[in-house]
């Protein structure tokens, strides 16, 4: 178990390589604190997991993980009719029409924070973009203008969602034992203050009666529970955490990638600039997109699911207490699935489009990620612009390997890359 965990941990990508290399597309991996993970990349396999009762499979219960930073109310953690509940109150946010208004305020945060990127020299790129999702976040969930609650915040959450990046991290049972040493007191005086800046935006929002702008704070305290009750403070804090979360770490992560792997692959980023100058369709945009997300998923592993009751999956009988994973990575690099997996090869989505249980960056099923629209407007929106400001170069001449950042994986060198001097243009919507 203690090998295992530190493989998991250290090696994320090449240790579910090695193991089904040598147990087939099947296998249990045993971690330090949790129950037996059973990994499935079989699409057919994935199909029955994504798509079992909420009453059999619990996703909540196999992301308690994230409960030290999201709370207990979180829509991730929550199961059957609760997270249904929950769920509905937070889809008016992520309608597609909300999302077509969000456009202006991605492209105006895309071009200040590209417009103040070093050119011609190596740049780690994550860190620049995980503080460019931050500020679209931000002002998509708050509404906030630039000023000191704005800043509060940043300052707060900045090293809050670093505490992801520490192997303390994955061991969230711990808290209660350890939580007054080292990472974790520091993690636990950061939450304590960020919650604090939380619940007085709350209280100020509700008590001016502010429910009709067009922020994502505003929404969610005009919703009401099935019985009238609007959501609690508890409630509210804890969906803007995961929020906060989930629209800032795997967003950055993923164009990351995306950036690591164009600068490598110079016919890719030929097609992409050229379509781009001449105001072509974003197909082969979106196509590339999709082919970074296959190639790289931040999250490899689909909402582990805890057994509450015996069920079968693929012809085995699992019993309760187990966690079955769709796992993506694997699943996205199966040559039964995908012609020639290891290659780069946006092509292969113009062809034919993602396949439901073949393709699952966003999860699947009920659980199939809230924000999925939301991510794919962000990243079309920051590639355009970096395509329309000067493209960019491979600063180093190897692939970058997998860092684990809690549940994401994201480029261990930081997507170091170098953006040549050039004619910049507007950043379009």
């Amino acid at each position: 178990m203690p090998l295992q965990s530190i493989g998991w941990w250290s090696r994320p990508i090449a240790y579910v390589e090695r193991a089904r290399a040598r147990y087939g597309k099947r296998f249990t991996v045993r971690l330090f604190g949790s129950p037996p993970f059973v990994m499935h990349s079989e699409p057919d396999h994935v199909r029955e997991i994504l798509t079992a009762p909420p009453e059999v499979l619990h996703p909540g219960q196999g992301a308690r993980i994230l409960e030290p930073v999201v709370g207990s109310n979180s829509v991730i953690l929550l199961d059957e009719a609760a997270h249904m509940e929950q769920r509905k109150l937070m889809l008016p946010a992520f309608h597609g029409e909300r999302m077509e208004a969000l456009t202006g305020l991605v492209a105006r945060v895309t071009e200040q924070e590209v417009d103040g990127w070093p050119r011609d020299e190596p740049i780690a790129l994550h860190p620049r973009l995980q503080a460019l999702t931050l500020e679209v976040i931000l002002h998509a969930v708050f509404g906030l203008d630039a000023g000191p609650r704005l800043d509060a915040l940043r300052s707060k959450l900045t090293p809050l969602l670093d505490f992801g990046a520490r192997p303390l991290s994955m061991l969230p049972q711990l808290e209660p034992v350890i939580g007054r040493l080292g990472p974790w007191r520091e993690f636990m005086r950061l939450r304590a203050e960020t919650d604090a800046l939380l619940y007085e935006l709350i209280d100020e929002r509700r008590a001016a009666g502010d429910e009709e702008g067009d922020d994502v704070l505003s929404m969610l305290l005009s919703a009401r529970h099935e019985d009238g009750s609007p959501m609690t403070q508890q409630e509210l804090r804890d969906e803007l955490m995961t929020l906060l979360v989930a629209g800032h770490e795997t967003t950055a992560s993923q164009l990351g990638w995306t950036f690591e792997r164009l600068s490598r692959e110079p016919r890719v980023l030929a097609r992409l600039r050229e379509e781009t100058a001449a105001g072509d369709d974003d197909a082969y945009l979106v196509a590339t997109l999709q082919e970074s997300m296959r190639r790289r998923p931040v999250l490899p592993n689909a909402a582990p699911r805890l057994t509450m009751e015996p069920v079968e999956v693929g012809g085995w009988k699992y019993p309760a207490g187990v966690l079955l994973v769709a796992n993506s990575y694997l699943l996205h690099h199966d040559p039964d699935v995908y012609e020639d997996p290891y290659s780069f090869r946006p092509e292969r989505f113009l062809d034919s489009p993602p396949g439901t249980y073949t393709w699952i960056p966003f999860g699947g099923g009920r659980r199939r990620c809230l924000g999925a629209s939301f991510a794919m407007l962000e990243m079309r929106v920051v590639l355009r612009a970096v395509l329309r400001q000067g493209g960019i170069e491979s600063a180093g001449a190897r692939g970058e390997l997998p860092r684990r950042r809690n549940i994401t994986i994201s480029p261990a060198g930081g997507a170091r890359v170098r953006i040549p001097a050039a004619a910049r243009e507007p950043v379009a919507a």
